[in-house]
């Protein structure tokens, strides 16, 4: 290795270590805003504390490789920028691919070492770290509450809370589930407010709600044989609901129970798991389609079509018509009662179908989002490690543009350019998501905006252009101003 070689590296590793510590620092400071009032104070031990920031933190480490790398090269470069040292070594023939040449290689290492860390290592992290919360989470059961949003980690109980109050626990506008018996919503309980709290022997979980009322279908197991449906509802002014739940006690949570989340999986477990759950959302699709009514031919034809390609199972072969009748002309030799009757039989069907629709699209549409996590997680896994490389060759050229080290500059030019990515990225990944885009086009777009946006820096830079020059963009609008100027005064001439 050459001594430039080895002066270039050395130059980069040093500052790498310090941003990517500063890096996850700055990542974390998002776990904490989020979740460090309900924690602090509520009774747990600090080495319980101090375990979840550390997960948290490991976690935080596939986001922080890239704003390391883009800082580092932005402080290098510049730094080799503003002390002339590009200059020399330009003048003595060394290009600037030649000298971004052993970074680059740095670079492809740290993106391995990204891409190790978020196949092998987050999947366990993340693990851990919802083990760990989940057990927070039984042990203050309000914390398990969120905001208006439907929460289900109370088994048996689905609970809706409008807002809550982080210091005292007061829970308002409550809507509650009881699913205790795996019916469905047959009992309902609404409160103006309430909250949750352990026993004294902590074997149960006892929710104590004001100012409400309770709804519930009676005998509801034969409600669906005699179609009667009986509705009990009652009113209080408080009520006292004691739900037994084990391991209260702060233990953690069985990490089995957990694996089959998309977070705590490696590349095969969810590339098993896609596809899996893509047969079942197959299945679902074609019972849906079953269930609506048509004729005879499109719905064998229907059937034939949702099953998969099997060249032991033969084809469907359509009926062979003699003739082919006009449904116009056949209706209108139709008496006008027969009329009516047939009119009448194609709105209960359409009306049928209609409500068949509304009942299963949300349903389907929900669980598209939710198997659409697991394709995304593969993609992201390569995202994030392919980031580290595209930052590079956007700091590398741009410090030796703006030809600026030290820190003040770098950090926030780097945390700007982050902040766009991720937002680039977060909308992409939304688009992804909701089956706007494919999953590939989705999850990759932001690498495709920004790769774009480092090939025209490093172009800039190998020209020696002077893009971020103050001096060089006062002269263009000054230019400007006078060309403007001029052509003024000859319209008005």
């Amino acid at each position: 290795m050459k001594k430039l070689d080895r002066y270039l590296i050395s130059s980069f590793i040093g500052p790498f270590i310090l941003t990517f510590f500063v890096s996850v620092f700055i990542l974390l400071m998002q776990f904490l805003w989020k979740y460090i009032d309900e924690m602090v104070g509520k009774g747990l031990e600090w080495s319980v504390i101090a375990e979840l920031l550390f997960y948290a933190a490991v976690g935080l480490t596939p986001m922080a490789f890239p704003l390391a790398t883009l800082l580092s090269s932005i402080m290098t470069f510049g730094s080799l920028g503003e002390d002339y040292e590009l200059v020399a070594m330009k003048a003595s023939g060394i290009s600037l691919f030649r000298i971004m040449r052993p970074l680059i290689f740095v670079t492809v290492c740290l993106t391995c070492i990204a891409f190790y860390f978020s196949t092998s290592i987050l999947p366990q992290t993340n693990l851990k770290f919802n083990s760990i919360m989940r057990s927070v989470q039984r042990q203050k059961p309000e914390m398990a509450v969120k905001e208006g949003v439907f929460s289900n980690d109370i088994d048996g109980y689905s609970i809706k809370v409008e807002r809550k109050n982080q210091d005292t626990g007061m829970l308002y506008g409550l809507l509650i589930y009881n699913h205790s018996e795996n019916q469905g919503n047959v009992s309902v309980t609404l409160a103006d407010s309430g909250y949750l709290g352990i026993s004294a022997d902590k074997k149960a979980m006892v929710m104590t709600l004001f100012s409400g009322e309770s709804g519930e279908e009676q005998d509801f197991r034969d409600n669906k044989r005699t179609k009667k449906y009986k509705y009990r509802r009652s009113y209080f002014s408080k009520q006292v609901m004691h739900i037994p739940i084990t391991g209260f006690d702060f233990e953690k949570t069985n990490e089995d129970n957990l694996r089959n989340s998309f977070r705590m999986q490696n590349l095969s477990q969810l590339n098993y798991f896609n596809d899996s759950l893509q047969n079942d959302y197959s299945n679902r699709i074609r019972r849906f389609a079953m269930n609506l009514q048509y004729n005879k031919t499109i719905e064998a034809g229907l059937t034939e079509l949702s099953y998969k390609e099997d060249s032991l199972r033969g084809r469907y072969k359509p009926f062979a018509y003699d003739t082919i009748a006009s449904l116009d002309s056949a209706f209108a030799h139709l008496d006008t009662k027969n009329r009516v009757n047939v009119l009448n039989s194609a709105i209960r069907e359409a009306r049928r179908n209609k409500q068949v629709i509304n009942q299963n699209t949300l349903e389907l549409t929900s669980y598209k989002r939710s198997l659409n996590r697991y394709p995304m997680e593969m993609h992201r896994k390569f995202t994030w490690a392919i980031a580290c490389l595209i930052f590079f060759f956007i700091g590398a050229p741009l410090g030796s543009i703006i030809r600026k080290g030290g820190i003040g500059l770098p950090i926030v030019v780097s945390i700007l350019l982050f902040i766009a990515y991720y937002m680039v990225a977060i909308s992409g990944e939304k688009f992804a998501r909701d089956d706007v885009w494919k999953i590939s086009n989705g999850m990759w777009f932001a690498s495709a905006v920004f790769i774009s946006f480092g090939i025209f820096l490093t172009y800039k830079a190998v020209t020696d252009s002077d893009l971020f020059s103050m001096d060089s963009q006062k002269k263009k609008l000054g230019d400007f101003f006078k060309k403007f100027s001029k052509s003024k005064g000859k319209t008005k001439t």
